[in-house]
């Protein structure tokens, strides 16, 4: 391809990315910089900070590129993808597969920086990234997946602060993990008639009509894991500010899929881009600030 037909597909190539997109960069990085202030109990490592944000974006972009050439048959048939670039035909299976090993190969040059415990979790990481896009046939549980695959910066966040996987990060990966199928879940219900025209599978679908009561549920045990976590990592007042504010975007967005109105759910699951920043401005002042209520 000349710099002419590159430059030409430029914004294509951004729309598979979803660079005009950035709220699923956002999703992924708010856990990753939960997980690195715990680990460091504060500001973590600069080179570290600069290599999980670059990583989170690089490896999100990647995320789009795999779950649209496995979509690339469907998509075309759902209302909300129908002119992504892959179903258009704007881009073909070969481009988009070659630069999804571009950024993969990117993101583990940064991975590479690091340390060996931090490069190993990294495969496991790229396996449920890669794996996510293609459980929508066989599960209804892709979500799950999704939630995993995304929470996996969490352990990678803490073995390259510590170069060690304490076993009180498995709390905060597990309220990441519930955390993601929620917002995810209100996701699928945006697409949940077309998916069920078409046979793909969701938590959205095998909710059904519980969806509203089971996310519910879900949002509260996010916040039960996260007062636990709070309290394994002695955070303070801030922190647990943070969780009831958090509440309270979780309370709205009970308000907004109250009828299952396509658009109210796609809000829905943009709000949460607020619960993740909530959570981790109470982290961070709880390690930069004097106790809020000293004893």
């Amino acid at each position: 391809m000349t710099l002419a037909q590159l430059r030409s597909h430029a914004p294509d190539y951004l729309a598979l990315i979803r660079f005009n997109k950035p709220v699923g960069t956002y999703l992924l990085l708010w856990p990753t910089l939960w997980a690195l202030w715990l680990a460091a109990q504060g500001i973590p490592d600069l080179k570290l900070l600069i290599i999980f944000c670059l990583g989170t974006f690089l490896m999100r972009s990647a995320g789009c590129i795999i779950n649209d050439y496995a979509d690339r048959h469907i998509d075309g048939h759902v209302k909300r993808t129908a002119q992504r670039p892959m179903a258009t035909g704007r881009i073909s299976s070969k481009q988009a597969l070659g630069f999804f090993v571009l950024l993969c190969l990117l993101s583990f040059v940064l991975v590479l920086f690091t340390n060996t415990l931090t490069i190993q979790l990294s495969f496991a990481a790229l396996a449920l990234a890669s794996c996510y896009p293609f459980m929508k046939r066989y599960t209804h549980m892709p979500q799950l997946v999704l939630g995993m695959a995304f929470a996996m910066s969490i352990p990678m966040a803490f073995a390259a602060q510590t170069n060690s996987l304490p076993a009180i990060l498995w709390l905060v990966y597990i309220a990441a993990v519930l955390w993601t199928i929620v917002y995810d879940t209100f996701y699928a219900m945006v697409d949940r008639d077309d998916d069920l025209r078409i046979g793909v599978k969701s938590t959205a679908i095998l909710f059904g009509e519980d969806d509203k009561t089971i996310t519910a549920i879900l949002q509260a045990c996010v916040i039960f894991t996260l007062c636990l976590v709070g309290q394994q990592f002695k955070l303070g007042a801030y922190f647990y500010l943070s969780l009831i504010i958090a509440a309270g975007f979780f309370i709205y967005q009970q308000q907004l899929i109250k009828l299952r109105e396509r658009n109210n759910c796609f809000k829905a699951f943009l709000n949460n881009n607020w619960v993740g920043m909530a959570i981790f401005i109470g982290i961070a002042l709880d390690y930069a600030l004097p106790p809020l209520f000293a004893s």
